[in-house]
């Protein structure tokens, strides 16, 4: 006994389409392989992790407001992983998914302007940028640089 594919008849004929099959009756696909040796590459282009650090200041802001507004852009969007604030200035620090770090920087300089309404956030200006692939991340912590690993997860204050 023979399997087909449905659609096709195991004579070449037509399927139940009506279109010609692709490969000739009794015709094999061709398989590929890899050479002994060879390794297995990720593409250049597949989206990386980057851990982001924002830091923004202005004038002086009541607390609840601050925390306030930090909870709620936590809420809108869960992939942050800590906040820290004062009455006029907060840190951001949060996992973002990118192809490279100019994409990765690009969306965390939007992050406070295209939210500051909807999360009425303070009216700072972004004086703190940092943005770092896992491996240099996680190399960071082995060697006691750096911030510690974020936790506890969520707003605090300074």
């Amino acid at each position: 006994m023979r399997r087909v594919r449905p659609g096709t008849t195991s004579r070449g004929g037509t399927g139940g389409t009506g279109g010609a099959s692709s490969r000739a009756a009794g015709e094999e696909r061709a398989l590929t392989s890899v050479a002994a040796g060879d390794r297995y590459e990720e593409p250049a282009d597949l989206p990386r992790l980057w851990h982001v650090t924002l830091s923004v200041s202005g004038a002086e802001v009541p607390l609840a407001e601050v925390r306030r507004g930090l909870e709620q852009l936590a809420h809108d969007h869960p992939f942050l992983l800590t906040s820290r604030y004062a009455g006029d200035h907060a840190e951001i620090r949060y996992w973002e998914e990118a192809r490279d770090l100019h994409d990765a920087a690009a969306v965390a300089l939007r992050l406070w302007g295209e939210h500051r309404r909807t999360a009425q956030l303070p009216p700072w200006e972004i004086v703190g940028l940092e943005v770092i692939d896992r491996e240099t991340y996680h190399q960071r912590l082995a060697e006691g640089y750096g911030p510690p690993p974020a936790s506890p997860v969520g707003v605090h204050p300074f």
